[in-house]
């Protein structure tokens, strides 16, 4: 199992507690913004164990607040190369080794954000539905080669994640008092779910697909529920 973070030492931790365990891994410093730092992961993946069975593209940020608010820099740019190119270069990156294996699995984190856009994730949302439409792409394109491609699609989850995406007071108005969350743990078993028993994509949880689906059909009364919460809330910040 190779581990590419961009903060070595706590995958090293991680590491060292799975090898206590039994399992082989180590941890690869990558910045998923480099290029170079994506090849050599890929690179030294396949030199450690000859083969890549499993990629699971996790990485992510985001930002929570009106657009106007967003930066060009972090908030658009930087969000974009991280949570759509740097997924799409990785996939590059091991594709040609699972290609040459005539097997693999791709799993991609994408977010709910990706299938059902709502205000405040103007930047995250338009990362998402790029990402779910080159998980959906890609899928199409390589399954008669026999590698699988998983798209997972999460709601709000207590993660570290949730910690450094600029939350606006509305934002945390709201959480308050909707704690709807899903731990960290559930969503991690979900993963392995995927990755034990392929699957075209998997909606966490489960009832964000009524959401979806009033999106899909009656997309009118979303847009007017969406309308009553900005009207009410955006002058408020």
């Amino acid at each position: 199992m190779c581990l590419p973070p961009r903060r070595i030492d706590r995958l090293q931790t991680l590491a060292a507690r799975l090898q206590e365990e039994g399992a082989e891994a180590i941890a690869i410093p990558m910045d998923i913004t480099n290029p170079d730092d994506i090849e050599n992961m890929a690179q030294s993946a396949v030199a450690l164990y000859g083969r890549i069975d499993i990629l699971f593209n996790n990485a992510g940020i985001g930002r929570v607040d009106w657009f106007e608010n967003h930066t060009p820099e972090r908030d658009i740019d930087l969000l974009v190369r991280v949570n759509l190119i740097g997924l799409m270069q990785v996939t590059r990156a091991v594709l040609p080794q699972m290609l040459e294996q005539g097997s693999g699995h791709i799993i991609n984190m994408s977010s709910v954000a990706g299938l059902i856009a709502s205000p405040l994730i103007a930047s995250y949302s338009a990362s998402k539905f790029g990402a779910r439409a080159f998980t959906d792409s890609l899928r199409r394109e390589v399954a008669p080669l026999g590698i699988k491609v998983s798209g997972i699609y999460p709601g709000p989850a207590a993660t570290e994640f949730g910690q450094h995406v600029g939350e606006s007071e509305t934002y945390n108005s709201f959480r308050s008092k909707f704690n709807i969350r899903m731990s960290s743990e559930y969503v991690a078993k979900r993963v392995v779910d995927v990755a034990k028993r392929p699957r075209r994509s998997l909606v966490l949880p489960w009832w964000f697909n009524i959401i979806i689906a009033l999106d899909v059909l009656f997309p009118a009364l979303v847009d007017g529920i969406a309308y009553i919460f900005s009207k009410s809330k955006h002058k408020l910040d």
